[in-house]
């Protein structure tokens, strides 16, 4: 099996054999890093010998033979009685046997809500939780979140160590419990899954593994709370963004955006469940964030053109986005709205506003927006060189090319 398709099975299995280590033995930092020696062991064991018929079962046999040697070693380190009570596993001083089957129940969404535990602070819990449950890298879960890497570094440090200093039983939380973490959980899947639809590194435009992740986990917490309007507001977000992928890369892998898409190939099936979705949850009150973004979505997804898109309803959606959850990608995808309903000046007035909000001014998609409305309101010179910064600021190969792409078709280049 070659080596990427040995990482597509395990990313999907990480979390899932991490949740069985931490329900069986507890110890929540060193069971990841037992997990991530068994996935190591698994990416260099399987292409040459073969993907064993029980995947998952033998990462958590590797996994936990790997987590008792952690913990004897740390027992060797300590010399009192009750820091050696502490850190024996529930089963004795042995892994489990070989043969011993482990539970097949999926740990993940209990691993989910663990990692938003209140003994976190907001941005611990989604930064843990990208990490331990989604998949990413440090480096990506900074750009997700728009901070240095050293920053998050230091929030998952944090988080792993208060989640073993709190002693938190490995369960799904009490309804009181669940409605505490809930928005931090809907975050983490929020940009898990925007991680997986516009990677923010490597060649390629998408990680499909991660945003098919998200997209399945978000369907398990809509499972167990029907009722809440913004878990189903983020599963119809999710799908119908989601459902354009097929006509957002043409055949040489390039980037379309939405205006060129053939909107034939986007999934209907896809677009239908998110339009129901969110037709559901909004007369059902009250509204949120992620009703609000699908919404915005639906009225794109039923919109019979690019040309035909009721784009005063979506600046008008997004001015209430602005109100309950203001942010600058919200207020930078709100320049573009008003742009397309009032011209790209008054759009443009927006992006000149956003150019000092330092969250945001170092980021290439508002060098990017602000080279579209130039191009827009007929200033190809400046258009050009907002292009290329957008590109020499962009990190994925994808969002370079295109924006190369854009500032040479001004200059008659190809």
């Amino acid at each position: 099996m070659p080596d990427s398709e040995v990482e597509d099975l395990l990313r999907p299995l990480a979390p899932q054999v991490l949740g069985a280590l931490v329900r069986r033995y507890g110890h929540f930092d060193t069971a990841e890093d037992a997990v991530q020696e068994a996935l190591l062991a698994a990416a260099v064991q399987w292409p040459r010998e073969g993907v064993p018929g029980n995947p998952r079962g033998w990462l958590i046999t590797v996994a936990s033979r790997r987590l008792t040697d952690l913990l004897r070693s740390e027992q060797a380190r300590r010399n009192r009685e009750d820091a050696v009570t502490r850190w024996t596993p529930p089963g004795g001083r042995t892994a489990p046997a070989a043969d011993r089957p482990p539970s097949e129940g999926d740990d993940t969404l209990i691993l989910l809500f663990m990692c938003c535990h209140p003994a976190l602070s907001p941005a611990s819990q989604i930064a843990l939780t990208l990490r331990a449950v989604g998949g990413l890298s440090t480096a990506e879960a900074a750009r997700a979140f728009l901070v240095p890497e050293a920053t998050m570094t230091r929030r998952i440090s944090r988080a792993k160590q208060r989640i073993r200093d709190s002693g938190a039983p490995f369960r799904m939380p009490l309804p009181g419990e669940r409605a505490e973490r809930l928005g931090a959980v809907l975050h983490v899947l929020y940009l898990v899954f925007n991680e997986g639809y516009t990677s923010t590194s490597g060649p390629d435009l998408y990680r499909v593994e991660l945003s098919a992740e998200a997209i399945r986990l978000t369907r398990t917490v809509h499972r167990l709370l029907p009722g809440d309007g913004e878990v189903a507001g983020l599963l119809a977000l999710m799908l119908l963004t989601d459902a354009r992928r097929p006509a957002r890369t043409g055949p040489d892998g390039g980037l379309v955006p939405m205006a060129e898409q053939d909107r034939t190939r986007w999934d209907a099936g896809a677009v239908a469940e998110g339009v129901a979705l969110i037709t559901a949850a909004l007369p059902r009150g009250p509204v949120g964030p992620y009703q609000l973004q699908a919404a915005i979505a639906a009225v794109h997804a039923e919109a019979p053109s690019a040309a035909e898109t009721d784009w005063p309803q979506i600046a008008a959606l997004y001015e209430l986005l602005m109100r309950v959850s203001g942010g600058p990608v919200v207020a930078l995808n709100q320049a573009v709205a008003v742009a397309m309903a009032r011209g790209p000046h008054a759009g443009l007035d927006l992006v000149e506003k956003l150019g000092t909000d330092e969250r945001i001014a170092g980021d290439h998609r508002l060098h990017a927006v602000r080279a579209h409305l130039l191009e827009e309101a007929g200033d190809r010179a400046a258009a050009y060189e907002a292009y290329l910064e957008a590109a020499r600021r962009a990190t994925g190969l994808a969002q370079q090319r295109y924006l190369h792409a854009r500032a040479a078709r001004l200059t008659g280049g190809h």
